[in-house]
């Protein structure tokens, strides 16, 4: 049978898709990352990967794998942990699951958004001290949403279906992106929300920086629901203690699955662990979808979402 591995276990839909189809190596190890020798020694001789965005796939992985292996299976929309190109270059298949977490993660933005202008995570934090208090005019003031203008950075699947929510909340929504929209500097400078959704790419790492913290209203509110890295955390932190923006909300981590520790004590940031996709419904699709693509790959048939269908020609 073809020989498979997996970097963490998927929830049961996904893992009894794969039973009876192939052999799978499973990484049950601590929950963080798998320590990168055990994945190097792991992939060696195997058919299949089935991969997390938290491993990298780059050259050394597939000197590792061997010439044998035939796809890399992202249990992910992105893809930056994957050297595309050398896999291509070695014809090697790599696939991810678009799609089926646009929903979910746009309901998460929104999720954020509102616990920032609102500041949900700061009363729900002050409550749990058991401070004493009393209702006051003037007791932790948010912001409306209703009139306001939303800017989304990277208008996609996620971008588009988080635009949308906001036309319930009677939102102005703006949008820059490579297909066009606004100038980048006019969306920082009109928007009382940005929320993040383009892809990480050397041109975008630390698009939100110093800089662009200098020139966003003091008012605004920054959501970054993509890859960390787009933000500078460091200089994000120094923004918010400074009273440069009013909040941000963040799921994803520039080191992840550590935090920036400057944010850490900041009332005025909204931290999950990259909860975007996690619903019951959304990691079941998404576990079934990459499991589709690795069976596919072994097979020599074409997976439903191919990144570099060039390997094919």
């Amino acid at each position: 049978m073809p020989q498979v591995l997996v970097t963490r276990e998927m929830v049961d839909e996904a893992m009894h898709a794969l039973e009876g189809q192939c052999e799978v190596d499973l990484y049950t190890g601590p929950p963080e990352a798998m320590p990168r020798d055990e994945f190097l020694k792991r992939a060696n001789g195997k058919d299949g990967l089935l991969t997390m965005l938290s491993e990298r796939v780059d050259a050394e992985l597939l000197d590792a794998a061997g010439p044998q292996l035939k796809i890399v299976a992202n249990h992910a929309v992105g893809y930056d942990n994957i050297d595309v190109a050398e896999c291509t270059r070695r014809g090697v298949l790599v696939a991810n699951t678009p799609d089926v977490l646009t929903e979910a993660t746009a309901d998460l933005t929104w999720a954020l958004i509102l616990a920032c202008v609102r500041r949900i995570a700061e009363g729900d934090r002050f409550l749990r001290t058991e401070t004493p208090w009393i209702w006051g005019p003037r007791m932790m003031l948010g912001h409306e949403l209703y009139g306001k203008t939303l800017g989304i950075v990277g208008y996609g699947r996620i971008g588009q279906a988080t635009a949308k929510r906001a036309e319930g909340f009677g939102m102005r929504v703006i949008h820059n992106s490579r297909s066009g929209g606004v100038p980048f500097d006019t969306l920082i400078a009109e928007s009382d929300v940005i929320s993040v959704h383009a892809p990480l790419t050397p041109e975008t790492k630390h698009l939100f920086n110093a800089d662009v913290f200098t020139r966003m209203k003091p008012t605004a509110v920054l959501v970054n629901t993509a890859r960390g890295p787009l933000v500078d955390e460091a200089a994000l932190a120094r923004a918010l203690r400074a009273g440069e923006i009013f909040a941000a909300g963040l799921d994803v981590f520039e080191r992840e699955p550590q935090v920036e520790k400057t944010l850490l004590d900041l009332d005025n940031v909204t931290l999950v662990p990259h909860l975007g996709s996690a619903t019951v419904q959304t990691r079941a699709a998404m576990g079934l979808f990459a499991v589709e693509n690795l069976l596919n790959g072994i097979a020599g048939h074409r997976p439903r979402a191919l990144v570099n269908p060039e390997v094919l020609t």
